[in-house]
């Protein structure tokens, strides 16, 4: 993992937050945490990173998905092992910013979210309150609890700690890209500052096999090598990208 560049704030309600999560605060970085229009956001250069980043579960792509998005059909669905009459708990170990996560508990689900990087942490929990004070989206983002911790190392802490059963655990570490064209998307550039790439997803795979009681869904980019380790029993491919299933048992209906 790359090191963490520092974020500045220049507000007091946001110091103390910085201060909670453990923020590394800088007066001339790269990155700013701040509100705008009541949201928090981390904003950098414009011409570099594009428009500040938030986590918005209740409009956007986000709405769009919720309501036309395929239900238990979806990709993702299928792979953590949501059926008709199968609903499992999900942590979702590689949180980012809780995109698959709120699908899984649009669909029902319980999902634990696991997030490392402090900055991301503070935008996951701005988009959760704005969720839980959203009609449309309370009851989703009622189902969702996140956690700032690193699942590489303390997986298993963390889950014990939360009291949450972890049938299922999700992971999407971030595939190292070296071809610069991959970066086209600034969204993706400013969250690559912040997160890094997972070089220890070996690590993170294994603590989620010792962890989950019934199997481990990993995302991968559809011609990308599994994750060093066991090999995946299951494989979902679909257009661009794949989940690798690592099963220990079946899920069974309530």
């Amino acid at each position: 993992m790359s090191r963490l560049p520092p974020v500045a704030v220049h507000d007091k309600a946001l110091t103390a937050l910085a201060e909670r999560l453990g923020l590394p605060l800088g007066g001339a970085a790269e990155l700013m945490l701040e509100r705008r229009d009541g949201r928090l956001v981390l904003a950098g250069d414009a011409r570099r990173y594009g428009q500040p980043l938030a986590v918005e579960f209740v409009s956007g792509k986000a709405a769009h998905r919720r309501r036309f998005g395929g239900g238990r059909g979806q990709l993702i669905a299928r792979a953590c092992g949501l059926a008709h009459g199968i609903t499992p708990s999900i942590v979702d170990a590689t949180a980012g910013l809780g995109r698959d996560a709120f699908v899984l508990a649009t669909l029902g689900a319980p999902v634990l979210l696991v997030e490392r990087v402090a900055a991301i942490v503070a935008l996951l929990e701005d988009g959760l309150a704005h969720a839980l004070g959203d009609v449309e989206t309370a009851e989703i983002a009622a189902r969702m609890r996140l956690v700032h911790g690193d699942a590489a190392t303390e997986l298993e802490a963390l889950v014990v700690a939360a009291d949450f059963p972890s049938q299922v655990i999700h992971l999407d570490p971030m595939f190292p890209h070296r071809d610069k064209s991959a970066l086209v998307k600034k969204e993706m550039r400013l969250f690559r500052i912040l997160a890094g790439d997972d070089e220890d997803a070996p690590r993170l795979l294994e603590a989620a096999l010792d962890v989950a009681t019934h199997r481990v869904v990993v995302k991968r980019p559809r011609k990308a090598p599994p994750i060093e380790g066991p090999m995946p029993r299951h494989v979902i491919e679909g257009k661009t990208s794949r989940y690798d299933l690592y099963v220990h048992r079946a899920l069974r209906a309530d």
